[in-house]
Formats: structure tokens, sequence, C-alpha cells
């Protein structure tokens, strides 16, 4: 049997416990505790919070470059959707959740990074009830940013259509933790050697990426976005046609594989990567192979608009 400890040799063998990804943790703070940590031996969540044990929280995750934190007001909003759906409210503000996130953002001390930012029902026990949880949880975790090379963007990259399908609709516009079926997902790709996976829906059409919109530039050389039914509405993705707006037609409508085989370019949207090309689908070439003019022009405008409108801190 191990040993009972008491709480000092406990919180002993809790700092020496191995941490993986540690090197990666930046700054991070716990709703119930006030204050900023560094030290990620101390990050830790509740064990019966139900945003542990059952999937019951949502959450959001920025990029910031240059100390400026992206799409700051966009995230927030899907976020307060995402928990508005599921019944749930922060224990602050929204305001309140938005500038502590800024202030984590800085005690990081780092001028790119990332940070993810985590409402849970909430600890209080092992259940299924949300009525035993008193108090919702907030958790931020700024932590480093480590971006493809730039071979990436040059080059391209590949997808392949995933055998796990897309998400019920009203779970995939809903931000939760629950990302059992990305993760499948993502271990699919790397057992097959592709990059990205890409889902569809139980009527044969595009949903989205591991963590990613797809879009694609159709034959007739129009910038097509699926009807997002079955996907979440990405933030970068509805940047990304307000960036092209004038410039070439949008249209959301559905996009099968068929419409895969004769597009011009196809390519991801998300907050990671910006846009990446996708020059591969299915062991096929998309158009002729390579990166296209769309791609290219959305990965330097998303940039230049976090430089310029980008929150400061």
């Amino acid at each position: 049997m191990p040993e009972i400890a008491d709480a000092q040799t406990y919180l002993e063998r809790l700092l020496a416990a191995p941490r993986p990804g540690g090197e990666g943790v930046l700054a991070f703070y716990d709703h119930r505790i006030g204050v900023i940590g560094k030290d990620p031996r101390l990050m830790l969540m509740p064990l019966d919070d139900h945003l542990v044990h059952r999937g019951d929280g949502v959450f959001e995750t920025l990029k910031y470059i240059g100390r400026k934190l992206y799409q700051v007001k966009p995230h927030f909003d899907r976020m307060a959707r995402s928990a508005a759906a599921i019944h749930l409210d922060p224990p602050c503000s929204w305001d309140k959740v938005a500038k502590l996130t800024l202030d984590v953002c800085r005690a990081g001390g780092v001028d790119d990074g990332m940070v993810r930012v985590l409402v849970g029902r909430g600890p209080g026990g092992f259940g299924i009830d949300p009525a035993e949880c008193p108090t919702p949880s907030l958790t931020i975790v700024a932590y480093r940013f480590h971006p493809r090379p730039a071979v990436s963007f040059a080059q391209g990259v590949t997808a392949f259509r995933t055998s796990i399908p897309a998400k019920q609709n009203y779970l995939a516009r809903i931000k939760s933790i629950d990302y059992l079926p990305n993760v499948l997902m993502k271990r699919e790709a790397t057992a097959r050697g592709e990059d990205y996976p890409v889902c569809y829906d139980d009527k044969g059409f595009l949903a989205e990426g591991a963590t990613e919109n797809i879009c694609i530039v159709d034959a007739a050389g129009r910038f097509v976005v699926p009807e997002l039914t079955n996907a979440l509405t990405g933030t970068t993705l509805l940047r990304a046609v307000e960036l092209m707006e004038g410039e070439m037609e949008v249209v959301f409508t559905g996009i099968r594989e068929e419409d895969i085989a004769t597009a011009r370019e196809m390519f991801i949207l998300g907050t990671t990567n910006d846009c990446l090309s996708i020059v591969r689908y299915n062991g096929v070439p998309v158009g002729d192979g390579r990166p296209g003019p769309v791609s290219k022009a959305l990965k330097e405008r998303l940039v230049a608009d976090i430089a310029a409108n980008g929150t400061a801190f």
C-alpha cells in the first residue's frame, strides 16, 4: 500500500514529480487562488472539477505575436456563446476574463505565445449533476508558441479523409473541451503519415479538420466555405472572409470530395497557422500541387492584421 502522507509530505512529493511539457509553460492563473503562477509543477486542476471528469466546460485558444493578442473580442464572444449553450457562466464577468488573459500573457514574459482559457463547471463532486458544483472554475495558461517551419508554407501540406465522422451539429458548434473525436482524427493522421485529417458529415459534406476550418477555391475561382452546420465557426475563418471581401466571390455552401478534385486551391484556416495550403489530398495533387495565390495572400494579410489590430499588452 502506498504511504499515506500528510499535506507537507504530499506537497514535497508533488514538487518532485515529473512534469512533462513543463518547459513550455510561461504563466498560469486559477481563479480560486487569485494569483498568477509561473512554476509548472503547481499548474493543477481539482480532480472533482466536472470539466476534468465529465468534459463539462468550454475553452478558447488565442495567439499573440509581438506582444499583441489576436482576435480578443471574437474569441471571447464565441466563448460566451459556447458557455451559454451549456448553461455555464464564468466566476467573473467576461470582460474580467479577457483582462486576466492579457495579464497572464504579460506575466509570461515573452513576445510570442499561445494562451488557453478554460471555464469549467467547477469542483464539487464526481457525479454528473451540475448542481454539485457551487462555483464555476476559470483557468488560464500561457505557453510557448511553436510555429510550423517556413517550408510548410512554401511547399504546402497534405490532408486526407479521416474515418472519424463529424460531430453532431449542436455539439460541433460549441467549443467544449470534449475533443475526443478531434484527438482520434489527429492520431489517425499521424499513423498514416499525413499532416491533416478532414472529416465529413453523414450527408457527405466536408465539415472541418481536427482543429481547423477547411476551405477551397473552386474551379470558378470562388472562395468556398463549408456551410459549417457540423463544424465550429472559426475566428480566423471569419476574419479571412472579411480580409478578402470585395476582391473575390465568397460563398458558404456544401463541399463534397468531387469539388476538391476540381478545386484550384484547398487550405486550412486556424489560430495557430493562420492560413496553410493543402497541396495533396488523399494522395492526389490539389490544383497544380503548389500553394496558390489566395492562400498566400490570406497568410500575408492575417500576419499583417495581427500586427495592425492585435490587442497590445
